[in-house]
């Protein structure tokens, strides 16, 4: 299967988007070649901006370039983003609702070697708890490629996750992205998995093996957290009586969390996370990391046959 990282997929795609809108404007926070803007500011110079190693600065400075009209993708490293720029984002982004599109890559412990102080697995948390704020955390290249074109056209706030590692494309240009929507991406009738970024992959691996078992797994793909697509989770939660959520982030906060809300005041259903354990990543090759804290096929069947039996 062909592999894209989604920070790739990023980086084209704002090439394409700044050919069509000459408002679209770049600010990196001197990582452009690592987030792709790099490919941006060598085709349109004169609108990116390097602001250095300065990220409450690099949102300043894209929360004035909205206030003046235009379209910024403000990228730097997840971490970065929501930790060192938070009281930006949430004073100078979020609170006044400007148009601002926070493109952040190197999410989760797929960063690898930089180890866990690079690794973020708390900013789904952090941003989708500011209100006036939008989360997607798309699952390939296609996706990512159609999630940067809907933030564009969004009039808002806007956090993007996005990974260093090449992953899977499971889309085409049949794919279709909505804010606000869930994808269904494989039907089933005994359990549904709803999970996002480099998970779905997983949860499809998963889905397969366990219908060799006679187990007929849904598969959800939920790359806008924020917002939620309640209508569906709560369909499929009454459909099937089984809930898993998988993603790549502490499971206190992301999408588990926002789905065990929603199923709480509307459908509680038996429910198994896979994530996280609360615990920060380390330095180690991307594939092994996912092995060692749990975030493969194995532990997405060895959750669905947990949660069938709580049925």
């Amino acid at each position: 299967m062909a592999k894209q990282a989604t920070r790739d997929a990023y980086g084209k795609a704002l090439v394409a988007l700044g050919a069509e809108n000459q408002d679209i404007v770049v600010l990196d926070a001197d990582l452009s070649k690592s987030t792709k803007t790099a490919d941006f500011s060598k085709q349109y110079p004169e609108r990116f901006f390097n602001m250095g190693i300065a990220e409450a600065n690099l949102i300043g400075t894209a929360a004035g370039f909205a206030a003046a009209g235009k379209i910024p993708f403000a990228s730097t490293f997840a971490v970065f983003a929501t930790g060192r720029a938070f009281e930006q984002i949430r004073n100078s982004v979020a609170y006044p609702k400007l148009n601002v599109k926070i493109a952040a890559t190197h999410a989760g412990v797929t960063v690898g070697e930089d180890g866990g102080s690079h690794q973020a697995i708390e900013d789904v948390a952090i941003m989708r708890a500011l209100p006036n704020m939008t989360v997607l955390v798309p699952a390939d290249g296609e996706e990512t490629r159609q999630v940067i074109y809907a933030a564009a056209q969004y009039k808002g706030p806007v956090y993007i996750r996005m990974g260093r590692l090449d992953v899977p494309l499971l889309f085409d240009e049949n794919y279709t992205f909505e804010i606000g929507k869930a994808n269904i991406v494989r039907e089933g009738s005994d359990v549904v998995v709803f999970a996002n970024g480099v998970m779905v992959m997983a949860a499809l691996e998963a889905a397969q093996e366990l219908e060799a078992e006679g187990i007929k797994v849904a598969v959800v793909n939920v790359a806008s957290v924020k917002p939620l697509d309640a209508e569906t989770i709560i369909s499929y939660a009454k459909k099937t009586g089984a809930v898993v959520t998988a993603e790549e982030h502490n499971i206190i906060g992301g999408l588990g969390s926002a789905i065990a809300e929603v199923l709480g005041e509307n459908a509680p259903t038996p429910m198994v996370r896979v994530g996280l354990k609360d615990t920060f990543g380390e330095s180690g090759r991307p594939l092994e990391l996912l092995e060692k804290y749990g975030l493969t096929k194995k532990e997405v069947v060895e959750a669905v046959r947990a949660v069938i039996a709580k049925k």
